[in-house]
């Protein structure tokens, strides 16, 4: 089942989500209808808040970007209550976009590789340490489970300059081509 994208300027996507218990209700149909709902809307991350959801619960799926990363090949994967450990001082500046943050890119600063403990769909707890475009895709994603979004690290000169688009989106001026949950 394909979920609505709660788009910037809903309250959940400020709220820090919480790990969920082992007897978590229907997790695995969540995580099914998350991958679905993500692929709709041509994304390659999502978190539970921008389903409406304040659980610490992440699918991302880089498969397509492989071609030009190679380390996001065959990278299909869920993370449950995670919580970054480390992560390194050596940073790397990209273009990143959001599903909740429609029409906006920016480039932003992460850490090159993270040290992530967290468990799999099978609730299995697990301490990895990922780099590259993995990595950057980790650090979005676990943005929106401490109630961030990719803007909040943009310069101050770049939140002005797209303060107009973000007011948009907040407003529900926005067309998208997946399902939305307006402020």
């Amino acid at each position: 089942m394909i979920l609505p994208v709660y788009l910037y300027g809903h309250p959940i996507l400020r709220k820090v989500a919480n790990d969920i218990s082992p007897d978590y209700p229907h997790l695995s149909a969540l995580i099914d209808n998350m991958f679905e709902t993500m692929y709709n809307a041509d994304g390659v991350g999502l978190a539970a808040p921008q389903v409406g959801l304040g659980d610490r619960i992440v699918v991302i799926d880089l498969t397509p970007l492989a071609e030009d990363h190679p380390e996001c090949e065959n990278f299909k994967r869920v993370f449950i209550n995670a919580h970054i450990l480390e992560e390194s001082d050596d940073t790397v500046v990209l273009e990143e976009g959001c599903l909740s943050l429609p029409g906006i890119n920016e480039k932003i600063t992460r850490s090159n590789w993270v040290r992530l403990q967290y468990l799999d769909e099978n609730l299995q707890p697990h301490e990895d340490v990922f780099e590259g475009f993995p990595a950057r895709c980790i650090q979005h994603e676990y943005d929106h489970l401490e109630g961030r979004v990719f803007t909040d690290h943009a310069s101050g000169m770049r939140k002005q300059m797209i303060s107009s688009k973000l007011n948009r989106i907040r407003d529900g001026r926005v067309n998208c081509n997946y399902k939305v949950k307006r402020h």
